[in-house]
């Protein structure tokens, strides 16, 4: 079987992905629980870092979660998120949530993320990711701000070293 160089983000990406927001769902203040979404995030983002470099994947970093507005009952969330960066064996996702009132067709923006995932080969160790490739300005744009989170998340992993 040979390796694919490189893919195209579309060939990953989840696109409208949704989740009914029903009362089990919510937290004390009424509004969906925001673990609750943090966590279908997470399991979206594997998809997509699976699909994209056809390994198992970790969750290596998960940074820039901003709930931008809260979700409230019978809103339906919708996730879409793609691969914006791939380096040797990890992967950047973005993720960026909305709540669409279905009743009013009212949509809004309520959470943007950013969850690092590498690859692992059969052995537990980090495995070849295919390249990305952009097929619009916006991912272009994407890709190019992802090298800058890295370095900050890089950055930040020597600081916690120096703590050890």
């Amino acid at each position: 079987m040979s390796k694919v160089l490189s893919k195209t983000v579309s060939e990953s990406a989840i696109e409208g992905h949704v989740y009914k927001v029903f009362p089990n769902d919510l937290n004390a203040h009424g509004t969906a629980f925001g673990g609750m979404i943090m966590a279908k995030c997470d399991r979206l983002s594997l998809v997509v870092a699976e699909r994209h470099s056809s390994h198992v994947c970790v969750t290596a970093s998960v940074d820039s979660i901003h709930f931008m507005a809260p979700a409230k009952e019978n809103d339906t969330l919708l996730f879409k998120i793609s691969v914006n960066r791939a380096w040797s064996s990890s992967m950047e996702i973005g993720v960026k949530v909305e709540a669409e009132n279905s009743y009013t067709g009212e949509n809004k923006h309520i959470l943007s993320a950013y969850f690092t995932f590498v690859a692992l080969d059969k052995n537990n160790k980090p495995a070849s990711v295919p390249s990305l490739i952009a097929e619009s300005k916006l991912q272009e744009k994407r890709f190019q701000q992802a090298s800058i989170r890295r370095q900050a998340r890089l950055k930040t992993i020597e600081e916690l070293k120096k703590y050890e």
